[in-house]
């Protein structure tokens, strides 16, 4: 029996990590949309491509709940985007209420499942889906960080004139301005990357990776980026599906690692089956431990607004 993936919100990042993840064959998916016909459209689509990518899983699109029921993974990216002007912490009252609306469904009907939230704010967003939920914290995670990691390595890849490929990096932190590029844990094929390029020009990608979801916002006027978060996402799926372990940068809620406690914030941890096996805690510099701190105390003040929007 195949596992069963589904992802609520079937607009551009749900149904792009739809289709990573039939690209790779990882599980069935079933796309959920409030929109009729747009998840049955898009379903029929990615299966009428089958043939071409040699996959055989299915892809159902649906407008109810019914047929998320016992799924493995359940990916939460439904939400209004970003527009041009807006911060993700703007859209925190409107999203609250989809995301909040989405797990009291999942919680029903898929009990026993792993859960990534995706919609922006996304800190706040998944302390919203873990309070509602009431899941313990292995099986509730943001994907935030495997975003940003994976823009920070196009960035060092872009400017070193190399494969991405070959480009290793670590974002901690909230998703936002906020959030930890750690360049003394960016490397290309295992060289350091503080001995390919000068501080003042790491730090000039350190600072476009912060702001590079807005760079997206800017150019596309009417939306939000959707390839990379989309196939992030599906990464992440495909490690815990498959239980291959892989260490990723995380939004999961800490109790205690990083002398952080009770918030939500983007770590590295080990992904697998269940969802994070361990969070690892990296050897940090004091003013690195610093701004993971200050990231931390940001997302407490979202969490307080979630707290008194739940009553």
């Amino acid at each position: 029996m195949r596992p069963k993936i589904s992802i609520i919100g079937a607009g551009h990042v749900g149904a792009e990590a739809a289709l990573g993840l039939v690209t790779k064959d990882v599980g069935d998916i079933v796309l959920v949309d409030i929109k009729e016909g747009m998840p049955q459209g898009k379903a029929l689509d990615m299966y009428e491509a089958m043939p071409l990518l040699g996959s055989s899983v299915s892809v159902q699109g649906t407008n109810t709940y019914d047929e998320i029921e016992g799924s493995d993974v359940v990916v939460i990216t439904a939400g209004l985007p970003r527009k041009p002007g807006m911060t993700r912490e703007d859209l925190l009252k409107t999203n609250f209420e989809i995301v909040k609306g989405v797990c009291e469904e999942v919680k029903k009907r898929a009990p026993n499942a792993v859960v990534i939230i995706v919609t922006n704010p996304l800190d706040a967003m998944v302390y919203t889906a873990y309070k509602v939920l009431g899941f313990e914290r292995t099986r509730v995670m943001g994907m935030a960080g495997a975003l940003d990691s994976t823009r920070f390595r196009a960035f060092l890849a872009m400017e070193l004139g190399v494969s991405p490929a070959d480009v290793t990096a670590m974002v901690l932190g909230t998703h936002g301005d906020l959030m930890v590029p750690l360049p003394r844990y960016a490397s290309v094929a295992g060289i350091p990357i503080t001995e390919l390029l000068p501080e003042e020009k790491i730090q000039a990608i350190v600072d476009r990776t912060r702001t590079a979801g807005t760079e997206i916002v800017k150019l596309l006027k009417t939306g939000s980026a959707y390839y990379a978060p989309g196939l992030a996402t599906a990464a992440m799926v495909e490690s815990i599906v498959r239980d291959l372990n892989r260490v990723v940068p995380a939004s999961v809620h800490l109790e205690g690692e990083y002398g952080i406690q009770d918030v939500f914030v983007g770590v590295p941890v080990v992904l697998g089956h269940g969802g994070v096996k361990r969070i690892l805690e990296l050897p940090l510099k004091e003013d690195e431990l610093a701004k993971l701190r200050t990231s931390a105390d940001h997302v407490k003040k979202l969490q307080e607004q979630v707290d008194a929007l739940l009553g």
